[in-house]
């Protein structure tokens, strides 16, 4: 999608007009540009009462006389925020069909610069869809690329164009992020995402990727992350990404889970809906998407993310319960089930992170389905061993619609996962009570004190579970199916607003 701006209210193709509920005619503000018999037509459709404009509502008006166009609900004017603009802006990409042709013309009656900006940002992040593995009939008239113009005032036209090209570069982290989770897993494997991880920083000056192989991850003692992926003909590694890298100072740092596909390894899963375990890596796709976001749109600070990349399957040299591994942090862990395997590689991960002296850590992953049980689709779990660390992301969520909700990481729960009579730690809770809680505090063994210090205050950290957030939420009016690309813009808006 190309999204221009332009002064003025000259329509090219279909008009789309955001309406707040109540709306009885087409504001004056509109009739300059507007077809005599088209405006009649709109006029009589909302002082019948045909359209209604409740939120996220649209009525398309094509083959009448004066041109085409659809109609969005915007809701009650009092409660009309920038989410519900860019919901509206969404619905128009979600209901638009081949009749209105590519070329759109949206126009606004007395919206703020912020407001065009979350209706356009909605277009964007809506206008997705994979289909890189379907055959297209060479007969099938293909649809060019939507070609967006908003109008607005005189004297508005740079700065809303300066929002709008940050909301595209946004949208292209949340599409990247989309797209990795939405790959087949027999393509999208550890290395295959640290192929795309360097070919994708070639075209940045500012960004660095190195990559830690199977073998140099044996030899560096990253016992969690080889411990999952042996099992695996493909193996697994680690991609570490730097924004900025050369400047001094501490700075944000992003861990992702990247299990491209979860058996559940020797503990197997279930066959039914195993299929979408190709989404397990949907964590290191929030990484790279968030990085993606960040480079886009020219940002100068320094940023570094690391993602944990394996594959869990079973076979005669899968990890097995019953065994002890050893971290990259010298701390051994007993397996009680190999199906509890994304805390194994993150444990490698969070305690890598310490190597850069960050400024806080923050680890994605589609961790449990306690989670999911416990939140539903609706919001991700987030813990944090830093209270006011936690209500800043969650402040950043509810900025861009993205709810995070505080979960508690009680003393009990750590304990419960040091309770192991054979090693330093457990892969897994001693019942099925509060599952989601156990595993983050699994994870806060594996966050290092500053600079490694025994007895040094522990970096501040926040762990993601993104299970019910990151693929198939129906709640999520931002994507239609599939991977959701959750929680990149939630770190955009975190990281460049200090």
């Amino acid at each position: 999608m190309k999204v221009s701006v332009s002064p003025g209210h000259n329509i090219n193709g279909t008009l789309i007009l955001p309406l707040f509920e109540g709306s009885e005619a087409v504001p004056d503000s509109h009739e300059a540009g507007l077809h005599t018999a088209l405006k009649g037509q709109i006029n009589r459709i909302l002082h019948d009462g045909d359209f209604k404009a409740k939120q996220k509502s649209t009525l398309s008006i094509i083959g009448g006389e004066g041109g085409k166009a659809m109609l969005v609900g915007l809701g009650k004017e009092n409660d009309a925020d920038i989410h519900a603009f860019r919901k509206a802006g969404a619905a128009v990409i979600a209901n638009r069909k081949k009749a209105h042709g590519t070329d759109l013309t949206v126009q606004f009656s007395g919206a703020s610069i912020e407001a065009m900006g979350a209706f356009a940002e909605g277009m964007l992040l809506r206008d997705y869809s994979y289909d890189h593995y379907k055959q297209q009939d060479e007969d099938e008239d293909k649809e060019g690329e939507i070609d967006v113009r908003v109008t607005c005032d005189e004297g508005q036209e740079d700065e809303l164009e300066s929002v709008i090209k940050i909301h595209a570069g946004v949208a292209s982290g949340v599409h990247l992020s989309r797209d990795l989770g939405n790959c087949p897993p027999n393509d999208m494997y550890p290395e295959a995402f640290a192929d795309q991880a360097w070919e994708w920083a070639k075209q940045y000056d500012d960004i660095e990727v190195t990559i830690i192989n199977y073998d140099q991850a044996v030899k560096a003692g990253m016992g969690g992350l080889v411990a999952v992926g042996m099992g695996s003909a493909r193996k697994p590694c680690m991609v570490i990404f730097e924004l900025n890298g050369k400047k001094s100072g501490r700075c944000p740092l992003l861990v992702g889970k990247g299990i491209t596909f979860d058996t559940g390894g020797i503990s197997l899963k279930p066959g039914a809906n195993m299929d979408e375990m190709k989404y397990d890596m949907g964590g290191s796709a929030t990484v790279f998407g968030t990085m993606q976001a960040l480079a886009s749109t020219g940002h100068k600070g320094k940023v570094v993310a690391i993602t944990c990349m394996a594959e869990n399957m079973p076979s005669s040299n899968a990890q097995r319960p019953g065994d002890v591994i050893k971290t990259l942090s010298g701390k051994t862990i007993e397996i009680l089930n190999t199906d509890a395997e994304g805390r194994l590689v993150l444990a490698d991960g969070l305690w890598k992170a310490g190597e850069f002296d960050p400024e806080y850590i923050i680890d994605f992953a589609t961790l449990t389905g306690a989670c999911v049980v416990a939140l539903g689709h609706e919001a991700t779990g987030l813990w944090s061993n830093d209270d006011d660390f936690r209500t800043r992301i969650h402040e950043a969520g509810n900025a861009v619609d993205e709810l995070a909700w505080p979960m508690p990481l009680l003393p009990a729960f750590e304990k419960e996962m040091t309770d192991s009579k054979i090693a330093d730690t457990r892969n897994l809770g001693a019942g099925r009570w509060g599952g989601a809680n156990t595993a983050a505090a699994f994870l806060k063994q594996f966050v290092p004190n500053r600079n490694y210090e025994k007895d040094g205050e522990q970096i501040t950290w926040a762990h993601m579970d993104i299970a019910g957030t990151y693929w198939g939420a129906k709640t999520n009016s931002m994507v239609g199916n599939g991977a959701t690309g959750i929680h990149v813009r939630t770190m955009y808006h975190l990281i460049t607003n200090g």
